[in-house]
């Protein structure tokens, strides 16, 4: 059973192509899926690589290392419109899995559940991978691909994730719906990032978790809520026509599909309101 923990990009590439292994960083999904005793194999310890850390400011616009962890994203000098990116930090788990628990970790093990994937996906966030073929880019939106499943190929691993610039006026907001306030996987969760000029809405960004099989925005609630006054938010249907149309929630111990179709209609319409409160 090998392990490495490089310090190298490209040592850490060669091995992939070479074993193959598991690729672990905070190793908070890893290891609590495997039976006493059991690791049976090869692995990729990437926690060490300087490249994969860190929250940097880009020409493009930002970009967050693949091993950088929700902690560190929960305090990094951000603006406004990563505010639902650090309430949900803030979600994932305890504190402790905050410390050890990594961002490509979070979208690797492609959860429909996972915390950190809506208000990445509002942000229209952009997946850089590498091997030792080179590097690509490939949209979140097309990087989880299924439940469990991602666009990830043999010899290849998550470097970075890319948010392309974005105003500083934007503000945005995250709420997630559990059994309990902490501690709890989400029934229903809604992450928005909105910019509000002269009392109405210019852009909005709304994404939902836990109701499909991956993570879904609303383009048509979007394009509807466009052009309103903020002050009349409280009288649209934001669940009318085909607004909800992306989703396919099922039902399970946490709640029936149509709780989740209930509930995250209004979920929809408070974080857009908490969102334009910072405008």
């Amino acid at each position: 059973m090998p392990y490495l923990a490089p310090i190298n990009t490209e040592e850490a590439f060669r091995f992939l192509e070479s074993n193959n292994p598991r690729i672990v960083a905070g190793g908070t999904d890893y290891f609590p899926s495997l039976r006493q005793g059991q690791i049976d194999d090869d692995l990729l310890d990437v926690s060490r690589l300087g490249e994969l850390q860190g929250v940097t400011r880009t020409d493009a616009g930002w970009r967050i290392g693949g091993a950088t962890t929700w902690t560190t994203i929960a305090h990094a000098p951000l603006p406004p419109a990563f505010d639902a990116l650090k309430l949900a930090a803030l979600e994932v788990g305890a504190r402790q899995i905050q410390n050890q628990g990594t961002i490509a970790g979070n979208i690797c093990n492609a959860s429909p559940a996972a915390d950190g994937v809506p208000p990445l996906l509002a942000l229209n966030a952009m997946v850089e991978i590498g091997s030792v073929g080179g590097r690509r880019m490939v949209g979140l939106s097309d990087f989880i691909t299924g439940v469990r499943q991602i666009d990830l190929k043999p010899g290849e691993m998550v470097v970075a994730l890319h948010i392309p610039d974005i105003s500083e006026t934007a503000t945005s907001s995250f709420s997630k719906l559990g059994s309990r306030k902490h501690l709890v996987i989400s029934i229903v969760m809604v992450a928005a990032v909105v910019e509000v000029k002269a009392g109405k809405l210019t852009d909005v960004r709304i994404a939902v978790g836990s109701c499909s099989p991956v993570a879904k925005r609303l383009p048509e609630l979007e394009a509807r809520l466009v052009g309103q006054a903020v002050g009349d938010l409280g009288d649209i249907d934001f669940g009318c026509g085909q607004a909800l149309a992306p989703l396919s929630p099922i039902s399970d111990v946490r709640g029936s599909d149509e709780y989740r179709l209930d509930v995250v209609t209004e979920i929809c319409r408070r974080v857009v309101v908490d969102a334009c409160k910072g405008n």
